[in-house]
């Protein structure tokens, strides 16, 4: 195993990271109203996104700004693109990205473990 693959391993991979930084970047770029909306729901997509995969975090956030860069660049209001329940925007936004989800993956785990006892107890 190559160095870079194991700092890759521990840290995650550094295309990751450029894009983190990239996005870190285009979101310094908003206007003042579109920065602290897009900081409040990363924020809130971190804690309750559930999303346990880095990739599909990544590409999640990277939409995220896309959206917003878009409605500053049209004049669009904060209020316009979250509507009147910004929690629901969030949950509504995360659901698009399930398959990196923590619970997801526990889903096809119990799943899994249950189809196996069931193959078991049919060859019985």
């Amino acid at each position: 195993m190559s160095v870079r693959s194991m700092l890759e391993t521990v840290i995650g991979g550094f295309d990751q990271k450029r894009r983190w930084r990239a996005y870190k970047a285009r979101k310094r770029q908003l206007p003042e109203s579109q920065k602290s909306a897009v900081g409040a729901i990363e924020r809130y997509l971190m804690y309750a996104g559930g999303i346990a995969d880095g990739e599909i975090a990544t590409k999640m956030l990277e939409d995220l700004i896309d959206l917003f860069e878009q409605s500053a660049a049209d004049g669009t209001t904060v209020d316009a693109i979250v509507g009147d329940d910004p929690v629901e925007f969030a949950e509504e936004f995360a659901r698009n990205y399930s398959e990196g989800s923590w619970i997801n993956k526990e889903r096809n785990r119990l799943t899994d473990a249950i189809e196996a006892i069931d193959d078991k107890e049919g060859d019985s």
